[in-house]
């Protein structure tokens, strides 16, 4: 099983399941095609939008674990 950390990146986690695509679109990432997001890190995309990137990663990794 895979794991992510909040140095992961955007794209590489689409890599690692791109099945979690409806996760983020669902907390507001609408823009995981765009160039620039493919080089963000969790970390980084939770601050742009307002959520705490450790609930993020832990949500991540609780849909890795079940899919």
């Amino acid at each position: 099983m895979a794991k992510v950390t909040k140095e992961t990146m955007i794209g590489e986690l689409l890599q690692i399941n791109a099945d979690i695509a409806p996760l983020l679109l669902g907390i507001g990432m609408h823009c995981l095609g765009c160039p620039s997001a493919q080089m963000e890190t969790i970390a980084e995309a939770a601050m742009v939008h307002g959520i705490d990137p450790d609930d993020l990663v832990d949500d991540i990794n609780n849909f890795l674990a079940h899919n």
